[in-house]
């Protein structure tokens, strides 16, 4: 099978939206809450913009939104209702208190959109990407990894912790998942975004004008270390063009 044919597969657009795909946020820094037969996710953002995104996400899947000022400045949390949708996500990854991923876990593109919405950035150079984990999340790390390998993707742990991803190549690969940079984002939030000033268009260059060429000066007789004159020059007449 090619590589375009399993992104394809893969990718965001591939699949009807389903509550499943939140899975994405709790291999991040999501959590889930459980009560009674429902269950809830919610996750902290950084910018306004994530919370949008996210949103339309969580409307997409029939889940109702709700997100307040988080304790840290500049922050935000966003949150499903409590719904019996998630109860299956829940029974899945709690363990007591904690979250912990469960046996088989895999990625696709519409978690990973999920997961890059929530706590992903890309380089100012364009030329790399990180997906962020919980702040205590250092025991989902290797899953996420082998998940995210496994869509023929190549990242490397970092710190945080979080998947690095390297290479434009690479960050092309990690846009062709996750789809097209949600209306919520501003240029430069999302993989594949161009950040780099445009170049001038060929004709637009060949149609700038340039100063027209001066005319020869005549020769004349000029003393040792001294600059040929016209005859006929008066100042300024030798300026020419716009």
């Amino acid at each position: 099978m090619s590589l375009n044919h399993q992104l394809a597969m893969f990718s965001a657009e591939s699949a009807r939206p389903s509550a499943y795909d939140l899975a994405g946020l709790l291999i991040g820094p999501g959590q889930v809450v459980r009560m009674g037969g429902t269950a809830r996710v919610s996750v902290v953002v950084e910018a306004a913009w994530r919370v949008h995104a996210l949103a339309a996400e969580f409307t997409a899947r029939g889940l109702e939104t709700s997100w307040e000022a988080a304790a840290i400045e500049g922050h935000f949390g966003v949150r499903t209702a409590y719904t019996g949708m998630l109860a299956p996500l829940a029974e899945a990854w709690l363990r007591g208190a904690g979250k912990r991923p469960p046996a088989g876990f895999a990625l696709d593109g519409a978690r990973l959109r999920l997961w890059f919405a929530a706590a992903g950035s890309v380089d100012a150079e364009g030329d790399g990407a990180v997906l962020r984990l919980g702040a205590n999340d250092e025991h989902c790390s290797a899953v996420a990894l082998r998940a995210f390998t496994a869509l023929a993707c190549v990242a490397e742990l970092g710190r945080g912790p979080a998947l690095r991803i390297s290479g434009r190549r690479r960050v092309a690969r990690l846009r062709e998942l996750i789809g097209e940079r949600p209306s919520s984002a501003p240029l430069g939030a999302w993989p594949g975004d161009r950040t780099e000033p445009e170049s001038v268009p060929e004709d637009e260059e060949a149609a700038r004008p340039e100063r027209a060429p001066r005319a020869p000066r005549r020769p004349g007789p000029e003393a040792p270390g001294q600059l040929a004159v016209a005859a006929d020059w008066t100042p300024g007449s030798e300026l020419t063009g716009p």
